[in-house]
């Protein structure tokens, strides 16, 4: 039987060989297939990273899915954004990605669609119960196979963005899937473009295909300062989220690339909405609203985010992880490819350097993600204690996701991790002095629940 713990919030993830193996991807297409045809559903477009065991595994997953009368179309191996792309191009009423995103090689995973919308939270738990009941819908459904997706998504993209001067870029694909798409793309914009591991490798042979994390950017940013160019940008494993260096090789956070990418967007779009998710700097939400947006501060999650924007009728979102939303001039998925080329477009048309784009904001001091070992059954129940306790001394707090508390000189975060038995915590504040007795406030009230 399937093993329930790879079932988790926003997606399906495990080690192969221990957690998942073909038996279980054959399991989920069954019960994908059964839960879309509950709905009156029954058409699956499927893709898969250039893990050694993607391929495989999306071949029974296809076995599945045809057994409970799904139309499958296989795209083949593809990056992540190009499976949602397809689910858009082709209308199909579902999808499934076969990737780890950016975890180590030994893992795969699955990543399930509902039109552009995530099965995440409790409809990915309805999927694992119909699994658990055995109780499949049956059929004989047609397996298509679609090979021009690539191309089509490469035109779509090339289309929508325009250059007002080559740009001179390095792209880290981290021998993940964005390497095949990036490179090209830009190519056929005019930029002149040096390519980093840009051949997909299901090993990971160069760094973990983790672009947040700055040690996975040490060869970009060298490589940007010896060549002279403009900015380097980086890929995860599956291609939907984004990492920058300027052009003397230092690293820009997320947060810092949706600010730069949100000025963009409101100088074209007045008045706009801007979500944002907790873990975000306060100079990226002051930004917003003193360029005219309006700042929305939202919990973390591809899918949270997703969901939102739709319901909210907001057009760009982005989080701390790299992970950007655009539905002006695109599609609302997370796509780090069609980023890259906007944020690429931001820096052709201006007259100075990508390492002075945030020149006139104040310096702060942050810490980065900080976390903290917690149970599962207890996580939750640690960060609403504290919770409780700042809103009872009166503290300023959001609790859209965990607990950020404001102060008037900075900020601090608790949250139960979503996918992993930890806290997760940040801290900033406008000295490092107070960024350290922020930490040291919250961390005391930590220690008393843990």
């Amino acid at each position: 039987m399937i093993k329930p713990q790879i079932f988790r919030q926003y997606d399906i993830r495990g080690i192969v060989g221990e957690e998942l193996n073909e038996e279980t991807y054959y399991l989920i297409g069954k019960g994908f297939g059964t839960y879309l045809g509950a709905k009156g559903l029954k058409s699956i477009v499927i893709g898969g990273d250039a893990r050694h065991s993607s391929r495989r595994f999306m071949d029974e997953f296809i076995r599945g899915a045809l057994e409970t009368g799904c139309t499958v179309y296989d795209i083949g191996i593809v990056a992540t954004p190009v499976l949602y792309f397809a689910i858009w191009r082709l209308q199909t009423d579902g999808g499934a990605m076969v990737t780890a995103s950016h975890n180590p090689s030994q893992y795969n995973g699955c990543k399930l669609n509902l039109g552009l919308g995530s099965v995440y939270a409790d409809e990915l738990q309805n999927v694992l119960k119909i699994i658990q009941k055995g109780e499949f819908s049956s059929g004989k459904g047609e397996k298509l196979i679609y090979s021009s997706m690539d191309s089509e998504y490469i035109d779509y993209v090339v289309q929508g963005i325009k250059l007002k001067r080559p740009v001179k870029v390095i792209v880290d694909g981290g021998n993940g899937m964005g390497g095949p798409y990036l490179p090209e793309i830009l190519r056929q914009l005019g930029c002149e473009v040096i390519e980093m591991y840009c051949d997909p490798d299901g090993d990971f042979p160069n760094h973990h295909p983790d672009p947040t994390v700055e040690k996975n950017m040490l060869d970009l940013s060298r490589a940007v300062v010896d060549a002279g160019y403009e900015l380097g940008i980086g890929l995860d494993g599956d291609s939907d989220r984004i990492g920058v260096v300027d052009e003397k090789g230092k690293m820009l956070f997320g947060d810092q690339i949706l600010n730069i990418l949100a000025r963009d967007y409101l100088r074209a779009n007045p008045g706009q909405k801007v979500i944002a998710d907790v873990k975000c700097s306060m100079n990226l939400f002051n930004d917003i609203k003193a360029r005219g947006g309006e700042p929305i501060m939202y919990k973390t999650g591809h899918a949270n985010i997703k969901m939102y924007m739709k319901e909210a009728g907001v057009e760009f979102a982005g989080e701390m992880s790299g992970h950007v939303f655009l539905a002006d001039r695109w599609l609302g998925f997370d796509d780090a490819i069609y980023v890259s080329c906007r944020f690429i477009e931001i820096v052709s048309q201006s007259l100075v350097p990508v390492s002075e784009f945030l020149a006139d904001q104040p310096k702060l001091f942050n810490t980065p993600e900080l976390h903290t070992k917690c149970a599962d059954e207890r996580k939750f129940q640690v960060v609403a204690k504290v919770c409780d306790e700042f809103k009872a001394e009166g503290y300023d707090v959001n609790d859209i996701d965990g607990a950020r508390i404001t102060f008037a000189d900075g900020w601090g975060l608790i949250r139960a991790s979503n996918t992993t038995p930890v806290l997760v915590t940040r801290y900033e504040a406008l000295t490092a002095e107070r960024m350290q007795e922020i930490q040291a406030l919250v961390e005391s009230k930590i220690d008393k629940y843990l």
